[in-house]
């Protein structure tokens, strides 16, 4: 059974916070209007009380409610479209080149994945609401583990110290946060602990927010856990170098200033971390990535568990929703032989990247014809284009997951992984930066094409391009939620240089305008905070 901070108590302690949000999520104005609302002191009275405290924080990236997995706390939004990990997914993944969703009446999907979207739209309602409640909860939680609470309650020394860090993996969970919505809407309700209780959010735009979050990763790093030193599923320093290579390796699409060399330093302290790849690529997305040789690869997993934990989040969407209509290969995958009947297909842009021979044997080639047509000329018709079977709710035993209804996943999500810094290391590199080395790089690439079986395996320096990069992030990272990310970061997801199938709503795909390189603030949050200011172009 998975094990993350007492996981199977997370819920009881989300709801204590609840309860003193509820009024406040009503117009997603998520801040706590009374930090003795939240907890009372009794609850402090034993000191594995904070730990269980730190696991609601944590929580809230898995979770969406106490009732179950349709449950949500977030008043006006239901499960689906306020999961962390799958509306991270929709607007990161469904917006491009790689995924189509079949049922267009589930709200928001029809306008994330034919680019047509409003500041109405309860998917961006829901990572933007999502996030800020992260937000609150680490707030809380800082609050209430201050040095004067603390000697108030007489903690011990030896729990003061585990405090420490738990405080700073907090802070670390609240600055991902923002760095989520800096990349997604470039603006946040910004509030920390030290803001009165009772003030009104400011409104930190894309510099702000840059600067905020490198100062205080930078700040809490001698107070977390070194990698790979902390229990499965809580952040350490690779977590925090990680959200600082990604800042940095879009610091031109954030502030108009390449740090490139920044990305380069921090990918290299990743590596040296202690990380190695998968012994199997798709060990990465199998029911126990939490144990078998993925726990070496994957930096930060968002939690998923078909008891403890159950949800409507990534792995559990993409398992079921891989389930073709005309091939029922549920039982291979882990869940019920129909699934949701070919919820889920990939463009055909995805598809062309696997279509040279050389990644006919690839492993990461997971895609599945079954005489269909790559085209999907009608997004309703679940037996059109090609299906993926990335992901599994099996075990690398071959063993089916905990949950006996065969619906939700086993299989955490992985937000993070090492594949990912090579890749990154590599482009700051050809992007300007300095300090990598290049035999380090074509051996980075190299293993990647080794690890998957493919039979080019020995490039060198001269045949690895920005063009290339891109592609293989495709290939090595697809439906990981960076796609979207990616298009800007290489100037392909607006404009008409780049068109892939309803792109624009455009069968075979139209330009967008630039504008559309951030998401609209919701009009909700608008609406609760005038701080904020709607994005050009909405």
């Amino acid at each position: 059974m998975k094990k993350i901070l007492k996981i199977e108590k997370i819920a009881a302690f989300i709801l204590v916070m609840v309860v003193a949000l509820s009024s406040c999520t009503k117009d997603l104005d998520i801040t706590p209007q009374d930090d003795q609302d939240l907890l009372g002191e009794d609850f402090f009275a034993n000191e594995t009380s904070y730990k269980r405290l730190l696991a609601g924080v944590y929580a809230n990236l898995s979770l969406t409610g106490v009732d179950g997995p349709e449950s949500s706390n977030i008043q006006g939004l239901d499960a689906g479209t306020s999961q962390f990990g799958r509306v991270l997914l929709y607007l990161q993944t469904l917006s491009a080149d790689q995924m189509i969703w079949s049922y267009e009446n589930d709200p928001g999907t029809r306008e994330i994945q034919r680019n047509i979207w409003n500041a109405d739209v309860p998917i961006i309602l829901g990572m933007f609401g999502r996030s800020h409640v992260t937000i609150a909860f680490a707030n809380n939680f800082l609050r209430e583990t201050t040095d004067e609470k603390l000697d108030s309650r007489n903690v011990s020394t030896a729990t003061k110290a585990e405090i420490q860090t738990y405080r700073a993996e907090a802070r670390l969970l609240r600055a991902m946060s923002y760095y989520y919505m800096m990349d997604l809407f470039g603006q946040a309700n910004f509030t920390t602990e030290v803001d009165a209780i009772n003030a009104a959010p400011k409104a930190y735009n894309r510099q702000q927010l840059f600067d905020y979050i490198e100062s205080e990763l930078k700040a809490i790093e001698g107070d977390l856990l070194d990698p790979k030193m902390n229990e499965h599923g809580r952040a350490d320093k690779a977590v925090a170098w990680m959200i600082l290579a990604k800042v940095y390796l879009n610091a031109e699409v954030y502030i108009g200033q390449p740090k490139y060399t920044e990305c380069i330093d921090y990918t290299k302290k990743i590596i040296g971390g202690g990380y190695s790849l998968a012994t199997n690529y798709l060990h990465n997305f199998m029911a126990d990535n939490n144990t078998n040789s993925a726990v070496n690869e994957i930096i930060f997993p968002l939690i998923s568990d078909g008891i403890n934990t159950k949800n409507y989040g990534p792995t559990t969407v993409m398992i079921n929703g891989s389930v073709g209509s005309i091939e029922g290969n549920g039982a291979s995958l882990g869940v019920s032989p129909a699934g949701w009947g070919g919820a889920l297909r990939v463009r055909k842009q995805l598809v062309e990247l696997f279509e040279p021979s050389i990644f006919n044997n690839d492993n990461r080639n997971t895609i599945i014809s079954s005489g269909r047509s790559k085209e999907i000329t009608d997004i309703s018709d679940q037996d059109q284009g090609y299906i993926l079977a990335k992901y599994s709710n099996l075990t690398s035993t071959g063993a089916p997951g905990s949950d006996v209804g065969l619906t939700f996943a086993d299989t955490d999500f992985p937000l993070f992984r090492l594949a990912d810094v090579y890749l990154m290391y590599a482009e700051a590199h050809l992007r300007g930066g300095s300090g990598a080395n290049p035999t380090d790089l074509t051996n980075y690439i190299n293993s990647l094409r080794s690890r998957a079986n493919n039979p080019q395996n020995n490039l060198t320096l001269a045949q690895i391009d920005l063009d290339f990069i891109l592609d293989e992030r495709a290939r090595e990272l697809h439906w990981e939620a960076h796609r979207r990310q990616d298009l800007i970061r290489f100037g392909k997801f607006t404009g008409g240089n780049y068109n892939w199938a309803w792109k624009g709503n455009g069968t075979n795909g139209i330009a967008l305008p630039s504008d559309f390189k951030l998401y609209p603030i919701p009009a909700a949050s608008l609406a609760s905070n005038p701080a904020l200011s709607q994005n050009s172009g909405y």
